[in-house]
């Protein structure tokens, strides 16, 4: 159960993440205040730095599913959770590199 908890609490905290960064990368107007210049510039690095953190980030993950599988001996459940470790991994990269993508689609429309 308390793993049910982590699972959520993370991945409430990267949605509002998204979220923010996603909104802060849209332009609103053309002159911007200086407060919204400096956060919309602070989210774009922690999107930048994010970026550049999930291809190491899904290599060891996936690098650790293709380790449980392969030490896992026969088990099944063990096949089944290194099988899942490395979807789970694809899946979020996807999800990183989608959101990527679409960002910098909006600010080159929006530009």
């Amino acid at each position: 159960m308390n793993n049910n908890i982590t699972k959520k609490s993370y991945t409430k905290v990267l949605i509002i993440l998204c979220i923010l960064i996603t909104v802060s990368s849209v332009s609103i107007a053309a002159s911007d205040p200086a407060l919204v210049t400096k956060l919309n510039s602070a989210f774009k690095k922690i999107q930048e730095y994010l970026v550049k953190l999930a291809v190491p980030a899904a290599g060891v993950a996936i690098a650790t599913g293709v380790m449980i599988r392969k030490f896992s001996f026969g088990d099944e459940e063990k096949m089944a959770i290194g099988k899942k470790v490395i979807t789970n991994a694809i899946v979020c990269y996807g999800i990183i590199v989608s959101i990527d993508l679409i960002i910098k689609f909006v600010d080159a429309v929006l530009k």
